[in-house]
C-alpha cells in the first residue's frame, strides 16, 4: 500500500482558528466546538437526518478511550471552527482524570472542503501507549487516512501513516494486532475488514459481507461490532439493504471470528463461508423483512461469558414523524443456547443514538430516549435504562437531562470508561443550524459541558448537572 511521506512544518498560531486559513492540522483548537450537518433529505418532519452530529455516526467505533496508565480519556469527534461554520475538522481531545481538566483540543485532520460527519474518526491506543486514529473517507471520492501520535498518550502531534480506502471504521487493538472492520463503496456500501500484526502493514482487504436481492439484485449492508478479552472473539451485527437501498434497510445478521478472521461462525459456532451472500442461513438472526420493520444499529458489546449483544431501533421506514413509529429500543442476545430480542423503550426518531453498558448481570442503556425540544428530529432528552437480569425486564432509572434548548444526540460509551467520562454526546437543533457543544456524564447523573472557547491550556469542564 501507498505510503505517505510527511514533511513538518512548525506553525504558530496567535488568534482565533478560522475556515480562510490554510490546512489547520495539528494545530490547537480554542474550545470544543461540535459540528452540525444535515443530510438535506426533506420530509414534512424535518429532515431524514441532521443535527449535532459531533459523535456521529454508529458505525464509527470506538470514539473514545481510558487509559489507566495515565488515568486519562482520549476521545475523538467531528468539530468546526466557529459556530456558524460548517467545516469539518477531525478533533482530539484529553480529559485528566486525576485534574479534572480538559485540554485544549488538536485538529488532527482538516478536511478543508467537506462539512459532512460521515468523515469522522476513531481511534485506538496500542500497547506502547501510541495513539491511532482513523479518519473515515467516503466511498472512493475520499480515501480513509490513518494517523499515528508522535509520543505516547500525547495529542500534541500525529502524523500520517497510511492512506486506503475505508468508510465506517471499526478499529480493534487485539493482542493479536489491529483488526479494522469497515465498510466499501462497491456501488453499494459492503462489508470488509483486514488486519495487521505489527502495526506497520496490513493485510489484503477481505470481504465479509454482500447479500444481493431486489430487482437488480444488489447488496448493501451497515454493522456494528465489538471485541471480547482483547480480540479473543470479533463480532458483528449487521443488517441488509434490499437492492442496496439503505432506505430498505432490515433483518438482522451475526458473525464471529475466534481467530482473528481466519474463519468465521455464528453465534452457534456454526462455520460461515465468507463473503456471506444468501439472506438465509446461519449468519440470520431476525428476519425483520417480513414484518417490514426497518433496522437502525446503534451498539454492541458482549456480555460478561462472551456471548454477543445488540442494541437497535426498529420502525416502520425510514420517513421521520408519526407514521413510522413506534420507533423501539431492542436488545438481541445470544444465551449460548438462543437467541432472545426484548423491547426496552420507544422514542421518536430513527437516527436516535445511545449506548450499552454491560457489567455482570447489570446492564444499562444510556440514549435520547425521552421527548426533546425538537420532537421528531435526531435526539433529544436523555435517560438511563437499566436491567438487572441480563437484559429480559428493563426500567427507566434517571433522566440525565431535562428542559433543554437543544436535542442531545449520539451518546457514546469509551472502552474501559471510568466516572465522571462515562459516556458523551452533543446538543444542536436538528431543525436549523445551530451552536453544538459537547457534553459527558456518568451513571449518578453528573453532566459536564466541555468549554466551548478556552484560553488556557487546560480548564475545567463546566459541570450542568
Amino acid at each position: 500500500m501507498k505510503k505517505l511521506i510527511i514533511l513538518w512544518v512548525c506553525i504558530v498560531v496567535t488568534g482565533p482558528l478560522s475556515a480562510q486559513e490554510a490546512n489547520l492540522r495539528n494545530q490547537k483548537a480554542d474550545g470544543y466546538k461540535a459540528i452540525w450537518f444535515e443530510l438535506n433529505q426533506k420530509y414534512p418532519y424535518g429532515d431524514k437526518y441532521s443535527g449535532a452530529l459531533g459523535t456521529y455516526t454508529a458505525k464509527h467505533i470506538p470514539l473514545a478511550i481510558y487509559a489507566p496508565e495515565v488515568d486519562q480519556t482520549f476521545f475523538v469527534y467531528g468539530g468546526t471552527t466557529q459556530e456558524n461554520e460548517r467545516h469539518l475538522l477531525c478533533m482530539i481531545g484529553v480529559y485528566d482524570h486525576t485534574t479534572e481538566k480538559v485540554s485544549k483540543p488538536t485538529i488532527v485532520y482538516d478536511k478543508e472542503n467537506v462539512d459532512d460527519p460521515h468523515d469522522n474518526p476513531t481511534l485506538s491506543i496500542d500497547q506502547e501507549g501510541f495513539i491511532w486514529i482513523f479518519v473515515s473517507g467516503r466511498g472512493r471520492k475520499r480515501p480513509g487516512i490513518v494517523l499515528k501520535s508522535k509520543k505516547p498518550y500525547s495529542i500534541a502531534q500525529f502524523n500520517i501513516v497510511e492512506e486506503f480506502e475505508f468508510t465506517y471504521p471499526q478499529i480493534w487493538n487485539t493482542d493479536t494486532g489491529f483488526f479494522l472492520f469497515f465498510t466499501k463503496y462497491t456501488g453499494v456500501r459492503e462489508l470488509y475488514f483486514t488486519t495487521s500484526t505489527d502495526k506497520k502493514h496490513w493485510s489484503a482487504t477481505q470481504k465479509l459481507a454482500g447479500i444481493p436481492s431486489g430487482k437488480d439484485n444488489k447488496s448493501g449492508h451497515y454493522q456494528v461490532s465489538s471485541s471480547y478479552r482483547q480480540g479473543e472473539i470479533l463480532g458483528t451485527f449487521f443488517n441488509r439493504h434490499t437492492n442496496g437501498d439503505v432506505d430498505t434497510r432490515s433483518d438482522l445478521y451475526y458473525l464471529e471470528t475466534r481467530n482473528f478472521g481466519e474463519y468465521w461462525t455464528s453465534a452457534g459456532k456454526q462455520r460461515t463461508d465468507l463473503p456471506l451472500s444468501t439472506i438465509q442461513g446461519n449468519a440470520r438472526v431476525i428476519d425483520y423483512h417480513d414484518q417490514k420493520k426497518n433496522v437502525y444499529l446503534k451498539d454492541m458489546t458482549f456480555d460478561r461469558f462472551g456471548n454477543p449483544v445488540c442494541l437497535y431501533i426498529t420502525s416502520g421506514g425510514h420517513e421521520p414523524g408519526p407514521k413510522n413509529s413506534p420507533y423501539e429500543w431492542r436488545v438481541t442476545f445470544w444465551t449460548g443456547t438462543q437467541w432472545i430480542t426484548k423491547v426496552v423503550c420507544t422514542s421518536d426518531h430513527n437516527y436516535d443514538m445511545g449506548s450499552l453498558f454491560i457489567e455482570n448481570d447489570t446492564w444499562k442503556i444510556v440514549g435520547p430516549t425521552e421527548i426533546g425540544p425538537q420532537p421528531y428530529g435526531v435526539g433529544g432528552e436523555i435517560a438511563i435504562w437499566s436491567s438487572l437480569d441480563a437484559g429480559f425486564t428493563w426500567k427507566k432509572e434517571k433522566e440525565i437531562t431535562k428542559n433543554s434548548t437543544l436535542n442531545h444526540s449520539y451518546i457514546r460509551r469509551p472502552l474501559h470508561y471510568k466516572a465522571p467520562f462515562s459516556f458523551y454526546w452533543a446538543d444542536g437543533n436538528p431543525k436549523e443550524l445551530s451552536i453544538s457543544r459537547l457534553y459527558f456524564g456518568d451513571f449518578t447523573g453528573n453532566v459536564y459541558q466541555l468549554p466551548y472557547y478556552m484560553t488556557e491550556a487546560w480548564e475545567k469542564p463546566i459541570k450542568v448537572y
